[in-house]
């Protein structure tokens, strides 16, 4: 594969991206023969065929797909390349693709502006996405950097803890259980949950709370998508919620809602920066990395000050 051209690996991304020849090729500025040659010869070269010509346009093989992640590797290692260069120059530049799940965007865009503002020349991105989604865009290496509370199993990464990420359980303030003290998992698993969907930090963590309790978590409740959902219908009466404390610092202070007295609770999670573990730092990661460690925990809601006696006490800004 020495003969491979860094021309003919951007026509597999193109071709990928395009789904055909003709479309690929307006987007490189290039002929429709010439990027036909391009992939005959990368073909040639592998033996395999890349792509699979159906009507609907061009799919990509097991053999396209190994060249296509080969491609994006390369940009990169590319990308770093120059990061590193303008490092060694003395400039601190460079970009960042952040990727955070959904509970954590409740805090990523106060941390993100933090940090810009002292590395004004650091351009950042933030994806938004479930637990799910987030690990296929560390999987795809679509992000650099992703902010959750789990990290993920099936992808090798390196993983940080900068800060504490508390969860509870809350209901509107009327409910019948507010108020009381240190009640029971048993009689809190009587009570109807509103749910994230399979897969998310939060279900996970429920689900290992309950798991004491016989035939508990085969019905764990009503499903929905996302945490202002959650909160809506909690308010609404439509049963109790499982939630990071850092998505309800609003409503509670407006009491809206009320967080409840479980013994056991809150439970103690961290907060986590992930990076693929074969991913080389750039040093633009490396800084925000760095943010993280030291400042991080400081631009995370103050959950101490809505559950005062949990023993939360984060650090002073």
């Amino acid at each position: 594969m020495r003969n491979l051209t860094l021309k003919q690996l951007k026509a597999v991304q193109a071709i990928v991206a395009h789904g055909k020849i003709v479309n690929a090729a307006n987007a490189l500025g290039l002929s429709p023969p010439a990027v036909t040659i391009q992939l005959r010869q990368l073909e040639e070269e592998a033996g395999l065929a890349l792509f699979d010509r159906t009507t609907d346009g061009m799919r990509p093989t097991a053999a396209g797909l190994a060249f296509l992640e080969a491609a994006q590797a390369i940009d990169e290692r590319l990308g770093m390349l120059g990061d590193r260069i303008d490092a060694i120059c003395g400039v601190r530049t460079g970009s960042i693709r952040l990727g955070a799940v959904s509970t954590a965007k409740y805090f990523a865009p106060r941390l993100m502006a933090a940090f810009m503002k002292e590395y004004p020349d650091i351009d950042m991105r933030l994806v938004i996405g479930n637990r799910a989604e987030t690990i296929a865009s560390l999987k795809n290496r679509a992000v650099d950097i992703a902010l959750m509370g789990r990290p993920a199993k099936d992808v090798p990464v390196r993983a940080s803890a900068f800060g504490d990420h508390p969860l509870v359980i809350i209901a509107p303030p009327d409910h019948g259980l507010a108020g009381v003290r240190d009640i029971s998992k048993e009689r809190i698993a009587e009570e109807h949950f509103i749910i994230r969907e399979p897969g998310s930090g939060t279900r996970i963590s429920l689900e290992i709370f309950l798991s004491e309790i016989p035939g508990r978590i085969d019905d764990l409740g009503i499903e929905m998508d996302s945490n202002e959902t959650i909160k809506q219908a909690v308010m609404a009466g439509l049963g109790i919620a499982f939630i990071s404390a850092h998505t309800i610092a609003f409503e509670i202070e407006a009491g809206r809602l009320v967080i409840l007295d479980v013994a056991g609770m809150p439970i103690r999670r961290q907060w986590f920066s992930v990076m693929r573990g074969d991913h080389a730092v750039s040093p633009a990661m490396a800084t925000f990395h760095d943010f993280l460690m030291l400042k991080g925990a400081m631009y995370l809601p103050l959950f101490g000050r809505l559950y005062p006696d949990t023993g939360f006490a984060p650090p002073e800004p």
